[in-house]
């Protein structure tokens, strides 16, 4: 288990590329400040990444703006994992109890 694991935190884009490359299985809520539902997801996500073992972080994907087209962010909170540094899955739902969230995660790793 990482440091990001027991308490994930926000990054930017340079520390997202070295968190891909850092961890075989990495979760990321990207979302925007004055969201109040990623807001609200944080603690879910913290906690389901801890009760799962894997790494997780906030991304704001509009600093810098290419990460909005890069992974193709249409709404937040989107919730992506990525494997091998590559994404294998997303979730656009707004907000996910952490029930919905483990199942989620538990399929992708």
């Amino acid at each position: 288990m990482s440091d990001t694991t027991v308490q994930p935190r926000t990054i930017d884009a340079a520390a997202l590329a070295d968190a891909r490359e850092r961890h075989e299985t990495l979760l990321v809520q990207f979302q925007t400040n004055g969201c109040s539902i990623c807001h609200s997801m944080e603690p879910v996500v913290g906690n389901v990444a801890r009760e799962v073992g894997v790494p997780a972080v906030f991304v704001n994907p509009r600093d810098p703006p290419g990460l909005v087209e890069k992974y193709q962010i249409t709404s937040v909170p989107t919730l992506v994992v990525f494997r091998d540094g590559e994404p294998v899955a997303r979730l656009a739902d707004g907000f996910v109890p952490g029930e919905r969230l483990t199942a989620f995660l538990e399929d992708h790793i």
